[in-house]
């Protein structure tokens, strides 16, 4: 079943928010709607936060499956109605066969929708169970300061963005730290940074170096480059699930046998 607003436009929005929260808080109330999948991300999600009903999911909950800009949408149904959320594929387009089994294992089949990533990278060793929590870096760093701002203590931070250089993803990371969102984080799990600027003038900082930085000021495992973010074959993670995020064996496993949600 298609949203009644879902192929509106207004300018870079898809749709007056007016219809697009209609459109949202009908499907949330409608009890024979068992989920709710986003066609796409891209701009609007922060100016439907204050109009959502939150107390129609935390009555009824039911999975919300994005990424990128749904994030927006995440972080304020964790904080605000206290259920778990789905970072992953968004509904545009066929899924490859491991972005499927992934959403289907952490949606349906509370399988292992993680696991191992062999080609992810060792940026600070160690091991941490946390909560999953995080999305888009843009859309948390723009969230700071806000009632709809993730609570990330405890934590283990999953990340991911697109088209940013990696000076901005720096700014992004300090915003949260000075913001004091991220003291009693217990992980970093970088996903994917794609489609980045290239650096015509050889002035740039690694991503890696920037994570490093941060994780050894707050004294926590760091990896990047799990399947996560802006790429075909991505995992779906249940924010507000607790996980176990071994840098040293390159895996980060969701306990889908504890309650979440």
């Amino acid at each position: 079943m298609l949203g009644t607003h879902v192929r509106d436009r207004d300018g870079y929005l898809a749709g007056s928010d007016t219809d697009r929260l209609a459109d949202l808080n009908g499907a949330i109330r409608d009890d024979s709607v068992d989920g709710i999948w986003f066609l796409r991300g891209g701009y609007g999600c922060m100016r439907l936060l204050a109009g959502v009903d939150y107390d129609a999911l935390r009555r009824r909950p039911k999975p919300l499956i994005g990424y990128s800009d749904i994030t927006a949408l995440h972080a304020a149904v964790g904080r605000i109605a206290g259920i778990v959320t789905f970072h992953g594929p968004v509904a545009r387009a066929p899924l490859p066969d491991d972005s499927c089994r992934s959403l289907r294992a952490a949606v349906t089949t509370r399988a292992q929708p993680a696991g191992m990533a062999d080609e992810a990278r060792i940026v600070r060793g160690g091991r941490a169970v946390g909560v999953l929590a995080g999305g888009n870096l843009a859309l948390l760093a723009a969230l700071a300061g806000t009632p709809f701002a993730p609570d990330l203590r405890g934590a283990i931070l999953v990340l991911e963005d697109v088209n940013e250089p990696v000076y901005r993803v720096d700014r992004m990371l300090q915003q949260l730290l000075l913001a004091g969102m991220l003291g009693e984080l217990r992980g970093i799990a970088f996903g994917q940074l794609t489609g980045g600027p290239a650096d015509e003038m050889g002035a740039a900082r690694s991503l890696d170096v920037v994570l490093a930085e941060l994780a050894e000021s707050l004294h926590v495992p760091c990896i990047a480059g799990l399947p996560v973010g802006h790429m075909d074959n991505q995992w779906t993670l249940p924010l507000g699930a607790v996980a176990t995020l071994d840098v040293d064996a390159r895996s980060l496993d969701v306990h889908m046998d504890i309650a979440i949600g």
